[in-house]
């Protein structure tokens, strides 16, 4: 009987495996440029960590975590999104009493959610995101959105908008919930299940309701604008003044709430088209976020935080349709073909030197016909193959065959590291003319 993987998740393998290093590469490259350091949490935790920290209300804690009792009867859940763990993290190991404020990480793993698999989506997925935890500044809120900005950018999204929002402080969000309650009362018996349970727990997620009829409704609720303290406004304003200084395009949507009970304060969602201006619709969301850290046994007085998470396999899947990642598989510098059996402990000698010098090599592993190893060179994206036969061992030398130009040429064993440096060198002038 075979043995397929699991619903809900997917293999990642060789080219497509590549793409997804090229965006993490990139992701990385941007963090690092801002100060941001990598943060490895472990895949599962205390169950507590996601329902303390993501809140009751959030669809992720009421349906989608996979959750287990382990032999000691403990709950535990595989992670379903990369915050909580990190906040967990930084209080565990007392970071914020041993670094510089803020703390600024970075993390790029698998989280798990246990939804509907459909096209693109999975119950195993890769997340990247950052935290800038510790201390309350708009400051770094714009900084968040410019690190979602440029990562989006430098992987080649062109037409990128940003939608922003504030959820207010603590009293702003208490008064819009109330008003929200009064508006959405009457209407309580026609809308959908989900909707009834989030009136009672955080009536903000009905604003995120995905029901037709309900999101009708939601465009004549109340706005958090209306509600908004003097202070939280102050504070939005000055993150949108420090968008507009740098030229950020945004729009400043009243219904964004995003999915999880954390956020407050600002909140946002980075928007894509493509060049024939299809909408992508969101990339990446996230927001700022306060009292995490002492939910955890942190430090109330540093319990600030923001930071943005987005889907690696959505956009793999946007920029592979886009053919912005047909440069990503290198393929192979040479491919190194033996004639006959007897050429073969020479040419596995000679691949080995050749890799020291730092080029990627392949060979046969056994007698194969001059046709075959072309064609295996040709598959492997080869630039060039290097022929060894009796007659160029007992020559000390090799033939050299650029596989786009056709050009063949004898080189002597002695002069190969130059010679190869000089071809390569071309390539790479060609590469970027």
């Amino acid at each position: 009987m075979a043995i397929n993987s699991v619903k809900g998740t997917h293999d990642i393998i060789g080219s497509e495996a590549m793409g997804y290093q090229y965006i993490e590469n990139v992701f990385k490259a941007v963090c690092e440029l801002y100060g941001y350091q990598p943060l490895v949490t472990p895949i599962l935790e205390h169950t507590e960590v996601f329902t303390r920290a993501t809140g009751e209300a959030s669809d992720v804690v009421r349906k989608e975590m996979y959750t287990f009792l382990d032999k000691g009867g403990r709950s535990l859940s595989l992670r379903p999104e990369g915050t909580a763990g990190a906040i967990r993290c930084l209080v565990e190991h007392k970071l914020a009493a041993t670094n510089d404020l803020p703390l600024k990480y970075y993390y790029f793993g698998p989280v798990f959610r246990y939804e509907r698999p459909q096209l693109g989506r999975y119950r195993q997925f890769i997340q990247a995101g950052i935290e800038a935890v510790g201390e309350d500044s708009p400051y770094l809120d714009a900084e968040a959105i410019v690190i979602a900005m440029r990562t989006l950018d430098f992987l080649g999204f062109r037409d990128l908008k940003v939608k922003v929002n504030s959820l207010g402080d603590q009293n702003s969000r208490e008064a819009y919930r109330e008003a929200l309650r009064d508006y959405f009362r009457p209407h309580l018996a026609d809308m959908c299940a989900d909707c009834r349970e989030r009136f009672e727990l955080n009536p903000l997620r009905m604003l995120d309701c995905k029901v037709p009829a309900d999101i009708e409704l939601g465009k004549l609720a109340p706005k958090i604008s209306d509600y908004l303290s003097e202070e939280a406004e102050k504070r939005f304003y000055k993150t949108l003044s420090l968008l507009n200084a740098l030229g950020i395009e945004y729009e400043v949507d009243p219904g964004l709430v995003r999915g999880l009970d954390y956020y407050g304060q600002v909140v946002f969602e980075v928007h894509a088209k493509s060049a024939s201006g299809v909408d992508y619709g969101a990339l990446l969301g996230g927001g700022h976020y306060d009292g995490m850290l002492s939910d955890f046994g942190g430090d109330k007085s540093i319990d600030h935080g923001v930071g943005f998470a987005m889907g690696v396999e959505r956009l793999y899947s946007i920029l592979q349709e886009g053919g912005q990642l047909d440069g990503v598989d290198p393929g192979l510098d040479i491919y190194l073909m033996p004639l006959g059996e007897e050429a073969l402990p020479d040419c596995f000698e000679l691949a080995e030197q050749i890799r020291g010098l730092g080029y990627t090599v392949s060979l046969p592993y056994q007698k194969m016909k001059m046709g075959a190893m072309f064609k295996r060179a040709e598959r492997a994206k080869a630039k060039f193959a290097l022929i060894v036969g009796e007659n160029e061992i007992a020559l000390g030398e090799v033939q050299v065959k650029n596989l786009e130009s056709k050009e063949q040429f004898p080189v002597k064993i002695e002069e190969l590291e130059q010679t190869l440096d000089s071809l390569f060198g071309e390539e790479e002038e060609h590469h970027h003319e």
